[in-house]
């Protein structure tokens, strides 16, 4: 079983390694994950400007009515206020817990459990990888390091994703400034 999480965190970061293009990474991210752990979903939601919401970057495996469930709001949300003070999160049962915001939307989905670990840069959080699971489970101890490592790489990749594209707009405004100069 071990060697199947080594395989996935190559795969993982060959993913990382074939593009600059944030959303396709992070797509292939979720998907890879949930596989790998024989789950029905997973989710990369990233923190807005303000650190009040979680926004939707990437999701496999779950509908459109799910994905438009409503804002996922930081303080409402007593389970991703936990993982985004450091902590990698396992609800049982996600339809019972009071700490997941949209019980009621995870039910009509089908998920059950949930396993969430932090995205952190410099030891702050910028979001969140989720799995769910379509039937009541245990994540083992194996499953939760498979997961925060690949949050660790996820976070990794998507802080170069902004800092290409920083660096890309630095550029081109350069450039821009440049050319002004000598046609002035």
């Amino acid at each position: 079983m071990a060697q199947d999480y080594f395989r996935a965190l190559r795969d993982v970061a060959l993913v990382i390694n074939s593009s600059l293009e944030p959303k396709d990474v992070l797509h292939k991210i979720t998907e890879q994950t949930a596989v790998t752990m024989g789950c029905k979903a997973s989710t990369i939601r990233l923190l807005d400007s303000t650190g009040r919401f979680l926004l939707p970057s990437a999701a496999y495996g779950l509908s459109g009515t799910y994905l438009r469930k409503g804002p996922v709001e930081v303080k409402r949300s007593g389970m991703d206020g936990e993982v985004l003070a450091g902590k990698t999160i396992h609800l049982k049962d996600a339809t019972a817990d009071g700490r997941f915001q949209y019980p009621d939307s995870a039910r009509a989905e089908g998920l059950v459990s949930v396993l969430s670990a932090p995205l952190m840069v410099d030891g702050k959080a910028i979001g969140l990888i989720r799995v769910y699971s379509a039937k009541e489970r245990e994540f083992t101890a194996d499953e939760q390091t498979f997961m925060e490592a690949v949050a660790a790489i996820s976070a990794l990749a998507i802080e170069n994703a902004r800092l290409h594209e920083a660096l890309r707009n630095n550029y081109e405004l350069m450039t821009k400034h440049a050319y002004s100069v000598y046609e002035d």
